[in-house]
């Protein structure tokens, strides 16, 4: 494999509370998976190392799914050090597969395509979020997956153009030396005025700014300005990216914020008794849930070659992977999240088109009239 590096259905729940005290050695009761058979089992590799108590995950091991032959590029706006384990483990299944990645920041990949026209290398386009996949596709320049392949992942979070590979869910992050679950707000509009303790956020970061986008266009211009307002006239804390967030709250310097998910897990990882845990809002800007995903670029020279890499990024092996590797949400049912987080069918998630997440100048506009430092 040649790496070149350019740069870079709904239902009603409440919220489901991931305490240390469960989470413990990340590996987790809850999280077992598995085929229905021995057989089934035996055929599923794992990568990487593992974690203690999760067992072999379910779905369609890589083995049972087309073998990858040929010349393949991908164009990856995932950084190396989260999926380059995962490209390697494909690569090295297939003696006949020779694959190129070139990782870079996903829009500059998009803009990379387009500009390359019809003489681009690329065949995969891998993203880190719906929104890139959606500016690629409106380009023309994406071509229709299988549906062998997209079928896989609830239609959510699919189109006929790209398909999501792993989730992430926005959720509020709480101090459980302070605060219990039920006194969590399920509504993230109450926070800034009727939450008493001490809020932090990370506004400068591009999934805070997703987020505050999702608010936008779910609750309007003037509601998401009087939020901003609140948040600046309380005094939230500002940090610089969410794990640094989630670990304030961890250390006792606020008592809850707003980040993805995966932070928090992060945070237990690296002490699994540290006295934070997860909430979740309802149906709301607080409750998105995005993915990353791929598709198949409309040049790519062998298009069943590129598409079936795709489908791998939805085998048993994979998704396993984005559980315990990246902490993610896997998007097939028969993989587990890492950290006893409900399944994703179990998430009040609202109604929102992904790709408009993507749309953030108008809300890094909207947050400076507001007075964010930003």
């Amino acid at each position: 494999m040649t790496n070149h590096d350019h740069t870079g259905t709904k239902v009603n729940r409440r919220r489901f509370l991931a305490s240390a005290g469960a989470v413990g050695a990340v590996g987790l009761a809850g999280c077992t998976g598995g085929g229905t058979d021995d057989g089934a089992q035996s055929s599923i590799g794992q990568i990487g190392s593992g974690r203690a108590g999760r067992g072999l995950p379910g779905g369609t091991p890589m083995a049972e799914m087309p073998a990858l032959e040929g010349e393949l590029t991908v164009y990856s706006g995932r950084g190396e050090f989260l999926v380059g384990e995962l490209v390697g483990y494909i690569d090295d299944l297939y003696d006949g597969l020779d694959l190129t990645v070139r990782y870079g920041g996903s829009t500059d990949l998009v803009n990379q395509i387009v500009n390359e026209g019809e003489g681009s290398p690329a065949d995969v386009f891998y993203s880190v979020n719906s929104g890139a996949l959606g500016a690629l596709a409106d380009e023309g320049r994406t071509q229709a997956l299988p549906s062998e392949v997209t079928d896989k992942v609830r239609e959510e979070f699919r189109t006929e153009q790209w398909v999501g590979t792993s989730g992430r869910a926005r959720t509020v992050p709480y101090n459980t030396d302070e605060y219990s679950e039920s006194e969590m707000p399920d509504d993230i509009m109450a926070y800034p005025e009727e939450f008493e303790g001490d809020l932090g956020w990370a506004p400068s970061y591009g999934s805070a700014q997703a987020f505050i986008t999702a608010m936008r266009i779910l609750e309007g211009e003037e509601a998401t300005r009087d939020w901003l307002e609140a948040m600046v006239e309380r005094g939230a804390s500002t940090y610089p990216d969410e794990f640094v967030t989630c670990q304030a709250i961890a250390d006792g310097e606020i008592d809850a914020a707003f980040t993805n998910h995966y932070y928090i897990q992060r945070v237990l990882d690296g002490n699994p008794e540290a006295p934070i845990a997860t909430s979740f809002t309802e149906g709301d800007a607080g409750a998105v849930f995005n993915v990353a995903g791929a598709a198949v670029v409309d040049t790519a020279s062998d298009a069943d070659l590129a598409a079936n890499f795709v489908r791998h990024l939805l085998s048993a092996e994979a998704q396993d992977y984005f559980a315990r590797s990246t902490f993610e949400y896997p998007l097939i049912p028969e993989v587990d999240p890492i950290g006893n987080l409900p399944p994703i069918d179990e998430l009040d998630v609202p109604d929102i088109d992904l790709t408009q997440l993507s749309n953030l100048e108008p809300t890094i506009d909207l947050m400076r009239d507001a007075g964010v430092q930003i």
